[in-house]
């Protein structure tokens, strides 16, 4: 194989492909990326057995062939090198070694036999769909924070992606929960989505997916069977493993009765949570909303640190009532939301809580509370 391209050609795309790459790898295979060269364009390839990730990119080949090299030491190499030098892919002779040419740099890489390389893209996907890469991007940026990292659980070590009817509106959803907290995010389904399998896409694949949506204005393709997604977006094809599992029935931990309603500031409510939670414990990070008379009085008590009060107004004229909520957890919520004012919609100290904002049709969110 023999290609001539640009540094900064070579560099995005495998600094793509090699975030797929484990740094720790039993089989040696799984440390490479996969670089063939054919016409006029270079094409990347990476995996873990669960995700691959492949991008082309043009290039001038002299010489076709495929090989694969180490991921990490190839793209530190491309980093290294000076911005708008030309580099040269190159392999010996017998086929063992890749020379990396630019300037007067010249670096000589161990390959491994390209027949080793393992393909996880076989099979049928029986769903098609087309969306604004700004809509997949918008339901993975209100609700992945709720992902579970918790191993044992692993059915909600993702988010969970289906169709749903709402009032006779085909909506494409997206929910994840970590046992604490949920988050839901819809839109109307796009056409070829009605009917889809509900899928768990895994942490990591949503992960990689936030990174290369980065252009809100193009269109993605997204193919779905009941094991597999595949995403394709401009010159970057993602195909990823779905988790095996069953996401539990989400809807049952919704409060559908919630009444005691309070509308505050959402900038204000954000500042003075992470104002008092500033003396709370790292492992508790409790803080206590007490409200009354139109009043909010946050308040943190500490017995290793000291204690904290802030007080808001806010729209609530129900009975008074006592809850206390992780800070953290409140802060990522708020976080998602795009209007001036929160709306909390509380039970009892004991009960989950609902919190949206103007457009509870959008995202909602799932609270459950702490003992304070």
């Amino acid at each position: 194989m023999r290609a001539t391209l640009e540094r900064a050609h070579l560099l995005k795309p495998l600094s793509h492909v090699q975030r797929v790459v484990e740094r720790r790898n039993t089989i040696p295979i799984l440390s490479n990326v996969l670089i063939k060269a054919d016409g006029a364009q270079l094409t990347l390839k990476a995996t873990d057995l669960d995700l691959e990730l492949v991008e082309t990119v043009e290039a001038a080949v002299d010489q076709p062939g495929t090989i694969t090299v180490p991921a990490h030491m190839l793209h530190d190499i491309v980093r290294k090198i000076p911005e708008g030098a030309r580099i040269s892919l190159d392999t010996n002779a017998d086929g063992s070694t890749m020379t990396l040419s630019a300037g007067r740099s010249r670096f000589a890489l161990q390959m491994l036999p390209e027949s080793d390389y393992p393909d996880i893209t076989a099979g049928e996907f029986t769903h098609r769909f087309k969306l604004a890469a700004g809509d997949l991007k918008w339901l993975i940026d209100r609700t992945q924070f709720a992902i579970s990292t918790e191993e044992t659980r692993y059915y909600l070590n993702g988010i969970y992606f289906h169709s749903i009817d709402v009032d006779g509106i085909k909506m494409l959803r997206a929910v994840a929960t970590d046992g604490h907290r949920l988050a839901q995010a819809q839109m109307p389904a796009p056409e070829g989505a009605i009917g889809m399998p509900g899928i768990i896409v895994p942490r990591k694949t949503v992960g990689e997916l936030q990174r290369l949506l980065d252009d809100p204005d193009g269109e993605i393709a997204v193919e779905l069977s009941d094991t597999k997604i595949r995403v394709t977006f401009g010159s970057v094809v993602l195909t990823s493993k779905l988790i095996d599992g069953t996401f539990p029935d989400y809807d049952r931990v919704i409060p559908k009765n919630n009444t005691k309603i309070m509308q505050v500031d959402r900038v204000d409510f954000a500042s003075a949570v992470d104002r008092v939670s500033t003396v709370s414990s790292e492992r508790g990070r409790a803080v206590k909303l007490s409200l009354a008379d139109g009043t909010l009085t946050l308040s943190v008590v500490n017995p290793d640190s000291g204690s904290a009060t802030d007080e808001l107004v806010v729209d609530f004229d129900s009975e008074p009532i006592d809850i206390g909520f992780n800070s953290k957890y409140l802060l990522d919520i708020t976080g998602q939301l795009g209007s001036e004012n929160a709306t909390f919609a509380l039970a009892d100290p004991g009960s989950p809580t609902l919190i949206h904002d103007g457009d509870a049709a959008k995202t909602l969110y799932v609270l459950m509370p702490m003992r304070v």
